[in-house]
């Protein structure tokens, strides 16, 4: 017999609750136990996030396959970096270009730039496997020296003058509740523009994303995927420290750790150009950030992942 309408409301109630279960139950099961400081990657002389800042900025740039669009963003960065230093001889900084398993010639391409410009100023570290661009830029920030440390994508994509409005958002969120703060650059205001040149399935998917991000996890920050972010140096350790999301969905991951920390995060416009020879898949990559943002939403609900405050030396 054909079950009444309350009937059936209930039955079907019944399954999602116990569908919600399962998934929680697989989201914790699989859960990935609190990552290590990449002492893997690290040795004693090596600098270390945990020690005091000998810079006043340390940049991390992770690299996959990047051999032929890194120039135009190294000659760009390094050629604004080596201007302010001459104006200003009381600023320091560094480069770290993480060179996450690339399978072309990135490595050597990095290292020609750490040889005009010295190994103090360009640092090269290589990983042996890929680890997805969160791995690669939590590896650079735990080798890093800077008071700040800035993640900038290696397709050069954001005008790296724009620090300079990043640096503005970080300076307005003063002061910093214990010296922590984030300033994201972010694409927001250029999202009608590139609605006109997507397919609707982009748009769809692009828009699907967005909505999951504000529902799961971070609702304050409309850009959340812009690969340009600024942040103090204890904001950084607290954050990545905690990080366990390797791959795409990994700044979404840091941004909803800042905010249970009550990490105050600004979000800053800067110019973005879409540069050819993107790693990311439309829709496989996609789906697979979909899945990440659940599972972060529900290992944190379910105590799989714990926020754990970290001391500097």
């Amino acid at each position: 017999l054909p079950l009444s309408l309350p009937a059936a409301a209930l039955a079907l109630a019944a399954l999602a609750a116990f569908l919600f279960v399962l998934v929680c139950a697989i989201a914790h099961v699989t859960a990935k136990t609190m990552p290590h400081d990449d002492a893997e990657y690290r040795k004693e002389s090596a600098p270390n996030i945990h020690d005091p800042a000998t810079r006043e900025l340390s940049v991390v740039v992770p690299s996959y396959n990047e051999e032929n669009r890194l120039p135009l963003m190294m000659d760009e960065a390094l050629g604004y970096l080596e201007k302010r230093q001459k104006e200003d001889p009381s600023f320091t900084y560094e480069v770290i270009v993480v060179n996450d398993g690339s399978k072309d010639q990135t490595a050597k391409v990095a290292k020609e730039y750490s040889k005009k410009y010295g190994s103090d100023k360009v640092r090269v570290i290589s990983l042996e496997k890929n680890r997805g661009k969160g791995g690669a830029v939590r590896t650079g920030v735990f080798s890093s020296r800077g008071q700040k440390i800035l993640m900038a994508d290696a397709d050069g994509a954001t005008k790296f003058a724009d620090i300079e409005k990043v640096e503005e958002g970080l300076k307005n969120l003063r002061p910093w509740p214990k010296g922590m703060a984030i300033s994201c650059g972010s694409r927001a205001h250029l999202e009608k523009d590139s609605i006109a040149k997507r397919s609707y399935f982009r748009t769809l998917l692009m828009y699907g994303f967005h909505f999951l991000v504000w529902f799961l996890c971070v609702k304050e920050i409309r850009d959340t995927q812009c690969g340009f972010k600024l942040l103090t140096r204890e904001a950084a350790l607290q954050t990545f420290s905690n990080l366990h999301i390797e791959r795409w969905a990994f700044d979404v991951e840091l941004l909803y750790i800042a905010q249970r920390m009550k990490i105050p995060i600004a979000e800053v416009a800067v110019n973005w150009t879409e540069i050819e020879g993107s790693k990311l898949v439309p829709f496989w990559s996609w789906l697979q950030m979909g899945r990440d943002l659940l599972f972060i939403r529900l290992r944190y609900m379910t105590g799989a992942w714990k926020l754990e405050a970290k001391k500097c030396n």
